[in-house]
């Protein structure tokens, strides 16, 4: 029997609807709504298609979002120097810069990006006083793609306390803090990386597998344990028709999408583990969304805590 498909759009739209009346509330009390800053640096495509579901998504919910555009010519210098600009910015409560930065910043560049925002600014959750909280566990703003995954999972009724899990990853963004979440709600854990040998049969004792690796389809069959909830965190744009056609058969909705547009949006997780998994986040339309959400939650939670220190 094929997975059962995690609707990621449908949540976010319900924690959208939770958000709003707690927004409005806000903006009763404060006499202005909760503020985001986006800063975009360069003109990636991907990133580009992110920021605009970012700032849609916070009007809609009421939030005030501005977005800060640089070039990429920009420098590093540059970039801190908007982000020390929002930093005593009195309309915005929480801070993102969309990555990836240019490659021309350099290669410790978002590092020094993170510690430069505000700890009570990060909506991020990336600042190392926020990772700090997180592995205490008493972190108020929290990574969002991870804390995304986490609402996906409780909301659709997947249990955690006692279950094994696997993340395949150990980003800053993602594979780190996801493993924290996870042991913070009794998981045991295990992460796995590009250096860990069999890496199949140790995915394939997980009762949870979060794979967060932007490799297309690199998770197959042999990685999943039969009912094993997979949730796909990768994202990548497919351009290449031959791979295409060797991962969806002909006349499939995805192969139709690829004919009239040319590339399709797909996971780390390969089309044929939907029939090993027992529940699975789709790519798109699983996690994705949820970050947003989480983003605009993390944004309404540093508002209130700005507020409440200012009375």
């Amino acid at each position: 029997m094929p997975a059962r498909l995690l609707d990621g759009v449908a949540l976010a739209n319900q924690i959208r609807a939770e958000i709003a009346p707690e927004g409005a509330a806000f903006r009763a009390r404060a006499g202005r709504p909760s503020g985001l800053a986006i800063v975009l640096a360069g003109d990636d495509p991907a990133s580009e298609l992110y920021v605009r579901s970012k700032l849609k998504s916070a009007a809609d919910t009421g939030l005030r979002a501005d977005l800060e555009r640089l070039p990429a010519t920009a420098t590093l210098s540059q970039l801190l120097a908007v982000v020390e600009r929002l930093n005593r910015s009195d309309v915005h409560d929480g801070i993102l810069v969309q990555s990836p930065l240019p490659g021309a910043m350099g290669p410790d560049a978002e590092r020094r990006v993170f510690d430069a925002i505000r700890p009570d600014k990060d909506v991020d959750g990336l600042h190392p006083v926020n990772v700090g909280r997180l592995v205490q566990n008493r972190a108020h703003l929290v990574p969002c793609t991870p804390l995304g995954v986490i609402e996906l999972l409780e909301r659709s009724g997947i249990a955690i306390a006692g279950t094994r899990a696997v993340v395949i990853g150990r980003s800053d963004i993602v594979g780190k803090p996801m493993a924290l979440l996870l042991l913070h709600r009794h998981a045991t854990v295990t992460i796995c990386h590009s250096r860990t040998p069999h890496l199949a049969a140790v995915a394939a004792e997980a009762d949870i597998l979060v794979s967060a690796i932007g490799r297309p389809a690199f998770v197959t069959q042999e990685f999943v344990k039969p009912g094993a909830t997979v949730i796909d965190v990768g994202v990548t744009s497919l351009r290449d028709r031959a791979t295409v056609e060797r991962l969806f058969a002909a006349g499939s909705t995805r192969r139709d999408t690829f004919e009239r547009r040319g590339a399709i949006t797909i996971g780390d997780v390969h089309p044929a583990v939907e029939q090993v998994a027992g529940a699975l986040s789709p790519v798109p339309g699983g996690v994705g969304p949820l970050t947003i959400a989480m983003l605009l939650k993390n944004t309404l939670i540093a508002a209130t805590q700005r507020a409440a220190r200012m009375e």
